[in-house]
């Protein structure tokens, strides 16, 4: 399960840092290219020589000694990793993941990657309850960072309670299972065509003034890169974005509605899935003015026409489609979720209360629920995108079946 994979395995500085060397044993035995990476007060608990002799890999410390002058080391391992282990992870370690802090070789490492993170936390019982880490942790599991809890027992500050660092082979098994759900994953699209709309539409009044909305385009950007790592063929359908393209996934630009609404139905016949997460503008001005308007002391009057209904469209032509419609509200989110899936025909809605802290436009998490002709299908919890694509693909992928 773990041979041919990458894992960067992180130190930090607490007695626990004894465990990491079964465990880094344990992750090289089964297969796996171990590359470890130490604070220097993890280097005080146990030896950096100890874990080169077991991973087979020199073991960095310091952001500075760079002994490969072609590479810079911290960005090149965040980018081959394929799952960075942070084992034992102190408070302070925590903290400065939370913070965005990189002031040694493993906090800016783990700022740099892509890659899943996933962390075993190891501290005293009322550190480990304090409120400060507590919140720390919750806002590192919002972001989609996962948690290896830890055990309770006999810690060595002389304490007995939650904090122990969970064992190395209950680590190990975190990991296999990691890499067992995303493999069995990678392959649920195979074959399949996806279009994905993402951001929102922008509608010009003159040269310097439109009208828009706040979708940063995130959701959108994570359905399609889910999409690609499961093996579909993605185009993304972009409006006013500013995000990284996800890799193998092809991108048309757009601005306006219409732009959209014509670049999605040039491609909806060849398409087996088509995901509208786009916010797009319902109305556009009349009259595009192509000068600046000048400033006066009377009032301004702009009227405004509708703007072709891309999910409506969709829903009546469709013949082999599985189409996804998005509903953002902020009241009554199932009556209208409901309401929007029968009228434009979806085959799912996936709606949320943007007014929800961490559930609105621009956040990396979400907090959403899943409807289909039948009714609510599944109530998801404040969850990173891409956790949510991944559930939302998931599904349709079983539908499909």
């Amino acid at each position: 399960m773990l041979k041919g994979k990458t894992i960067v395995l992180g130190i930090s500085g607490g007695i626990a840092a004894y465990k990491a060397a079964s465990l880094c044993s344990k992750l090289a035995q089964a297969g796996a290219s171990v590359h470890v990476i130490m604070t220097e007060s993890a280097a005080k608990f146990i030896q950096p020589l100890t874990l080169q002799t077991l991973s087979r890999n020199p073991v960095i410390i310091d952001i500075f000694d760079e002994e490969d002058a072609a590479v810079v080391s911290h960005i090149d391992l965040a980018d081959r990793a394929d799952l960075v282990l942070v084992a034992p992870a102190t408070a302070n370690m925590i903290a400065k993941m939370a913070h965005g802090l990189a002031d040694d070789m493993l906090s800016t490492t783990l700022l740099a990657t892509t890659a899943p993170i996933m962390v075993a936390p190891a501290m005293n019982v009322h550190m480990y309850a304090h409120p400060a880490v507590q919140q720390n942790m919750k806002t590192l599991q919002q972001r989609g960072i996962q948690f290896v809890s830890p055990g309770t027992g006999q810690l060595a500050c002389g304490y007995v309670g939650e904090g122990r660092l969970a064992e190395p082979e209950t680590i190990f098994d975190v990991v296999e299972q990691h890499f067992l759900t995303f493999n069995s994953s990678s392959q649920l699209l195979q074959g399949k065509r996806v279009l994905v709309t993402a951001g929102g539409t922008l509608e010009r009044i003159d040269p310097v003034r439109y009208i828009t909305n706040d979708s940063s385009g995130k959701m959108g950007f994570a359905l399609a890169e889910t999409a690609s790592r499961m093996g579909a063929d993605v185009v993304l359908v972009s409006a006013n974005t500013h995000l990284s393209l996800p890799e193998g996934v092809e991108n048309v630009s757009v601005e306006t509605t219409e732009e959209m609404y014509q670049a999605v139905l040039n491609r909806y016949e060849k398409m087996d899935i088509v995901i509208k997460a786009a916010a797009v503008s319902d109305y556009r001005p009349v009259q595009q003015y192509k000068q600046k308007i000048k400033k006066s002391d009377d009032s301004i009057t702009i009227t405004f026409q509708k703007n072709p209904d891309i999910l409506k469209k969709l829903g009546e032509l469709k013949t082999h489609q599985f189409l996804i419609g998005f509903a953002a509200e902020t009241n009554n989110v199932e009556h209208y979720a409901l309401e929007k899936l029968k009228n434009k025909n979806c085959d799912m809605l996936v709606a949320n209360d943007v007014t929800l802290p961490g559930a609105g436009f621009g956040t990396d998490t979400n907090k959403v629920s899943l409807y289909d002709k039948m009714g609510l299908i599944e109530e998801l919890p404040l969850l990173s995108k891409e956790q949510i694509s991944e559930q939302i693909l998931k599904i349709t992928a079983s539908k499909l079946s």
